[in-house]
């Protein structure tokens, strides 16, 4: 199975090749390719799930530069696994948690993970430009692709992504996906969080602006 996870299209890219799912699922809970289905409903719930979490500062709406925090948890067995990084866009990058695995270190702009176990996750810091200005007082930060692919097809998993900035600075003006079952958005003067879950290759777009 490779299993892919971004967050910033524009200036992250992460692929994690990965093994066997934790549990048997039905023939209807994998898309093939080409395919996008979300889910109402989690047919493996305690299966590989991936959350981020975006701080947006007043100077990142004039460089572009942002912290992100990334997760990758549950992760299915695997003797090698590489988390790759667009060198263009990210500035730093650690790792700064991780279990269920032998070593997790980074090199160059990659991650790369040892002899994961079943249930394993790791957790990156980086610096990167993904925040994109398209107009006065509007950007757009994009997430994905965003899969678990096993064999010819893309299993069931949930993402979980944050945006934080100081009260007041940004809102939502709308995201692709919109809400609809298994895309679910929350927002609030400090942020934003759209929470997904879903089989197959998925892009997900942010449009923000000014209150």
């Amino acid at each position: 199975m490779a299993l892919r996870a971004a967050l910033g299209a524009v200036a992250t890219g992460l692929l994690l090749a990965a093994a066997l799912p934790a549990a048997a699922l039905e023939f209807e809970d994998v898309a093939l390719e080409g395919q996008l289905r979300f889910l109402a409903e989690r047919p493996d719930p305690d299966a590989y799930r991936y959350d981020a979490v975006v701080q947006i500062s007043p100077d990142s709406l004039h460089t572009g530069v942002v912290d992100i925090q990334t997760c990758h948890r549950q992760l299915d067995p695997n003797r090698r696994v590489v988390v790759q990084f667009n060198a263009q866009r990210v500035q730093s990058l650690q790792v700064t948690q991780s279990t269920g695995m032998d070593s997790a270190r980074v090199e160059g702009m990659n991650v790369e993970l040892a002899n994961v176990q079943r249930g394993g996750s790791v957790c990156i810091a980086l610096r990167s430009r993904a925040l994109e200005q398209t107009g006065e007082g509007r950007w757009r930060l994009h997430a994905g692709p965003l899969m678990r692919r096993y064999l010819d097809g893309y299993l069931p998993m949930d993402a979980q992504l944050q945006l934080r900035w100081p009260a007041g600075l940004l809102q939502v003006q709308s995201t692709q996906p919109a809400p609809q079952p298994g895309v679910r958005l929350s927002q609030h003067p400090e942020g934003a969080q759209l929470d997904l879950t879903f089989a197959g290759r998925m892009r997900a777009t942010w449009e923000l602006g000014r209150p």
